[in-house]
This record gives structure tokens, sequence and C-alpha cells, in this order.
């Protein structure tokens, strides 16, 4: 007896579909085997859908039966494929319909009691069945909320085995997923707000500048300064993400089980901030069966790096290639993954390893030898250095600053301002991948970052003077034409160029 039924599994942020093959022999008494590259959770299925079929009141065939996942040279991972496997158990013993449960896509972990539970990546599966051209896909109901978001296919969701055969076997039907609009809404407003940010001038206006040309910034100052609260505050002056970047976040939650808590599709920019203790394979993605990172969790919103030094070398010198490629390259000797990470770096750090040099008050004062402050900054190697577009000094507030003052602008019109801007980039361009200013490379920087003659004049005296590399010359243009927009200006000028520079060499020793 032989059936084939169709499930899924997840690669990378995408969904692959699975040939689950069932054949029912002769052999030892009820073993299971499953072959083609299972992983530990996928074996285990031997154990789970045996005590599933029968506590569901079906008969478990007392034979040995043989379970093979196509394609073989695919790496199979996850609990999802419990339920393909179940069917395809009930379709061979004529339990089911063989040519009804053919036809459709299977994905879902079963408890012993024969109750589906959900699992990660159903969005990704679903989209990946309707490029197939397959007509319906069975899922947890658990995971409605995420099926509900696809079109173009139906979506049945499940409360348990029973449920779903009952269906092929047409004696009580499922009624399809409704779908839910992703709609244009944004989450509810943030809880953080710049207008709570007293004083940091420079560095708000930096963030400004990065929101609106996506940027990395690296900000150094002493503890206390405000570092951490400009940072968390990022996020609430982007602009808003289009559906399509919506989707695309939303994929890449749910591969990585981050969608518990959250209902529906995922506007709000994802804002993370790994600890310095991470390993390389959690901030740039890693694993046997490789998995998302930190830098693909940030992918269209903010990773935030809090004292940076601290961080290890290899994992910051891991950082060179996303920052510099927009994607995430994990190599392993099974399969190779490349994963979106297009996102803005901000970091922050101290000047030195008290806190103090360069900010002594008459109260504080550095502690730390000329030795400690080299070995402190060399943790931080040039390359990456160079990749970090805005480098500014966050100076400690005065009391004055703390106490009074005018009331601080609010994110609301900040954010105006960085959509008005990024509305003049997609313009101009238009018809090339880029979304931002950041993203330019040497061919639209001669195309789209026109200087007037004396700004040409004032970049090549600075070039000249501070040594910059080709790649600080370039990063100083992409700002500069960020801070044009911002002005609304189609040309950049000497007051531009000027302020670029300022923000990438304030830190220099």
């Amino acid at each position: 007896m032989y059936a084939r039924i169709w499930g899924e599994t997840t690669c990378g942020i995408d969904g692959a579909m699975v040939a689950v093959e069932v054949d029912i022999g002769r052999g030892n008494k009820g073993t299971v085997e499953i072959v083609g590259l299972p992983d530990a959770a996928v074996r285990e299925a031997r154990e789970r859908v045996p005590a599933a079929i029968r506590n569901s009141a079906f008969r478990f065939p007392e034979t040995h039966i043989t379970v093979n996942l196509a394609p073989a040279d695919l790496k199979k991972d996850g609990a999802g494929l419990d339920l393909p496997i179940a069917i395809g158990i009930l379709a061979a013993t004529g339990a089911v319909p063989e040519k009804e449960a053919g036809a459709p896509v299977f994905v879902g972990e079963l408890s012993l009691d024969g109750a589906l539970r959900p699992v990660n990546g159903i969005l990704p599966m679903i989209l990946r069945a309707r490029e197939e051209h397959r007509k319906a896909i069975f899922i947890p109901r658990g995971n409605a909320e995420e099926g509900a978001l696809v079109d173009g296919i139906e979506v049945y969701a499940a409360s348990s085995l029973n449920e779903i055969a009952a269906h092929l076997q047409k004696r009580r039907l499922l009624a399809p997923v409704p779908r839910t609009a992703p709609g244009t809404e944004q989450a509810l407003a943030s809880s953080v707000d710049f207008a709570e940010v007293q004083g940091q001038t420079v560095a708000k206006r930096a963030l400004e500048i990065a929101a609106a040309g996506g940027h990395n910034v690296l900000m150094v100052g002493a503890p206390g300064a405000g570092k951490t609260m400009l940072a968390r505050r990022l996020p609430t002056i982007l602009p808003p993400m289009t559906e399509e970047e919506a989707l695309e976040v939303t994929k890449i939650y749910s591969v990585s089980g981050f969608m518990e808590h959250r209902r529906g599709i995922v506007w709000e920019r994802p804002f993370r901030s790994p600890h310095h203790t991470i390993s390389n394979n959690a901030l740039i993605g890693g694993g046997t069966i490789p998995k998302p990172g930190e830098v693909t969790l940030s992918h269209h919103g903010v990773l935030f790096l809090d004292e940076l030094p601290e961080f290890t070398r290899s994992s910051l010198e891991s950082l060179r290639q996303p920052l510099e490629d927009r994607v995430a390259v994990v190599s392993r000797v099974q399969a190779t993954m490349t994963f979106p990470a297009d996102f803005i770096l901000v970091a922050a750090q101290n000047p030195c390893p008290c806190g103090f040099w360069g900010e002594e008050d008459g109260v504080h004062h550095c502690t730390c030898s000329p030795g400690e402050i080299a070995r402190y900054h060399k943790k931080i190697s040039g390359p990456l250095l160079d990749r970090i577009d805005i480098q500014i000094h966050v100076p400690r507030l005065q009391y004055s600053e703390i106490q009074g003052g005018a009331p601080a602008e609010s994110s609301r019109s900040i954010r105006e301002r960085v959509i008005a801007a990024r509305r003049i980039q997609s313009e101009r361009l238009k018809g090339t991948h880029l979304f931002a200013n950041a993203g330019m490379g040497r061919k639209e920087i001669k195309k789209f970052c026109p200087l007037t003659e004396g700004a040409r004049r004032m970049l090549e005296q600075y070039f000249t003077a501070l040594g910059l590399s080709a790649r600080s010359h370039d990063r100083i243009i992409k700002v500069a034409r960020t801070v044009a927009d911002l002005e609304q200006s189609e040309i950049i000028t000497e007051a531009h160029l000027s302020e670029a520079i300022q923000l990438r060499t304030s830190i220099r020793s």
C-alpha cells in the first residue's frame, strides 16, 4: 500500500515543498522508518504519529511503514511534517481518500492525542504553496492569523487530525480561513518619543539624517549621556513600512518563532538590541541548518549594539559583509543560505574603559592609561568604522539642559521630514533596486550626487588633509545627499557637505 502526500519545511526564510511518500509493507510489527535527511524533530514523528492516529480512533497498521521525504538532499527540520506523515498513513490504509489527500499541502505538529499544535514558518510555507499553484493548504488553528494574510490559495485551519480526516472524507467540511487584508495602518503609537529627550541637538540631528538616508551611526560618549535613549527612539522617526516590507519582516519573524504574541502582519519596524556576549551564529545566523540571526531579525529596522567594544572581535568583523552587501551569507557543509540584512546599525560606546576620557568636569576624571585607551579603541577595526557613515560625540548634559528649556521636537514632526526626504529618494532611485541613499554605489553617486564647485574643492581638501579612504569619500557624499534631500535641494552645496564631514569626523582624536 502506497500514498504520496505534500508537506512543507523551511529553507532559510522560505518554504520548501516536501513529497511525503508512505509505503506500508511487510516486516517488523508496528515500526516506522523515516528516510530523506530528517532532523531529530522529524525522526521523533515515529513516536508521535502512531499515538496520534490511535488516539484519533483510527487503526494504525501493525506492519512495517517506510516514510520517504523527497527531495532526499534537502535537510528537513521541525515537527511540521507530523501531519502529512499521518495523513499519508491514513491515505495508504484507505482511511481517507487518497485522491482528496494527495492534492492539498499539510503542515502541522501532532500531539499524542491527535491535536494540532502551531509551528514556526507558516507564512513562508503558504507563500511557497501558492507559488507551486497548490489549491489548498491545511494548517493548525493556532497559525490561522498568519494564514489569513495570504490570498490566492484556500487555507484551512484545524484543531485536530480528526477534523482534517472528516473534511477529506467529506463528512464534516471545514470553511476556509477568511482573508485579512494587511491594510496600511501602523501598530499602536510607540511608548517612546524624541520629545522626551532634552538637549543633544547634534545627536538628534544625526539620527534624523540616518533615518532619512538609511545611514549607520556610531555614538561615542560618557555613561549616562543618553546614547541608549536616543537609539531606542530611532524607529519612531523611520518611515512606515510598505506592505511588501511588512510581509518580508513577518516571514522572518514567522520562521524565527516570534509570531506567538503578535496578531497578523508585523507593521512596526524591528528594533533589536543583542547583548555583547552574543555568539557569531546568533548575530549573523547559523546552525547545522542555518537560521536567521540578529542582523536578519533587524531587516528593515534597527540593530543597536550598545557597548560596542565589548563585543568579540570576530562578531564585529562578521558584520562587515552584511553592512556592505545588505545580506548575510551563511555557509555550511549541508547548505548555504543568503538571508536579507538591510538594517540601520546604531552603535554606542564610551570614549575609554572608565568612560570619562575627554569628559572631565571637575567631578569625573579619567583613570585610564594611554595604553588602555589605545587598546580599547583598537577593538573596533578601521574597516568596520569605515562602514559607519555617521560618527558623533554625545556629550554629558548640563543641569540647565535637563531641567529647563523649550519642549523638544516630537518624533511625529521629525518623521514627517524623514518621509518627505525618503519620497524624494524613491523618485530619484526609481528603476533601481535601491530605496535610500545609503545603498547607492559608485555609479549612483556619480549620477545622483552633483556637487557645487565650492563643495567639490572642500571635499578635495578634507580628503587630502584627513587621509580618507575611497569608501569614506563615497559615504560622506551619500550623507551630504541626504542632508540636501532634507532641505529639498537638488544639488549638494558646501553647507550640506560641511555637515556631512562634521558628522563623520567629530570623534577623531
